[in-house]
């Protein structure tokens, strides 16, 4: 099997670094789910804060790489100006160009707030670090921006993907 350089970027882009951002929010949200003070044990503190530092960390660093190649290497292919582009392909249809109107514009602008939501939430986890465990709001806040940035992220790569079985990029 053969991968154009097209294809392989979207791979790198949905799969790759899509598949290893799920990975890091399931293991940050069990580190904040483990932060909870009936949880916590003198022994394991040390261990928990690292995991989940570790876990806030790559989630945001794999959602900006996410959202960097997806609108610089893969969105330009999407939007060419060419009779045969997805986007002029999905426009020519009229009961496909909401795939374009909505599905596009909420990949080109909304999922931009998943890496802002991850960043925050890794800030918060990096400057509370202890007082995580014993600062119930700050551990909700963080928890929030958490999960707000896997929901928006989420519904960005389900529509990515809907999009791309409509008007594949090749």
């Amino acid at each position: 099997m053969e991968l154009t350089n097209r294809e392989f970027w979207a791979l790198v882009h949905g799969v790759v670094l899509g598949g290893a951002f799920l990975l890091a929010f399931s293991g940050g949200l069990a580190g904040f789910y483990s932060l909870r003070p009936e949880y916590v044990t003198v022994t394991g503190v040390h261990e928990r804060l690292r995991r989940l530092t570790a876990g806030t960390i790559a989630m945001a660093g794999l959602v900006w790489l996410t959202v960097i190649t997806g609108t610089w290497i893969v969105y330009p292919w999407y939007r060419e100006d060419i009779a045969d582009s997805p986007r002029s392909l999905l426009l020519a249809d009229p009961d496909n160009a909401d795939w374009h109107e909505f599905a596009m514009e909420w990949k080109e602008h909304v999922a931009w707030l998943a890496p802002m939501f991850a960043t925050a939430a890794a800030f918060i986890v990096l400057y509370y670090r202890d007082d995580l465990i014993k600062n119930q709001l700050a551990r909700r806040i963080a928890t929030g921006l958490f999960v707000a940035a896997f929901g928006v992220a989420v519904i960005a790569g389900l529509l990515g993907a809907l999009i791309t079985k409509k008007a594949p990029i090749v």
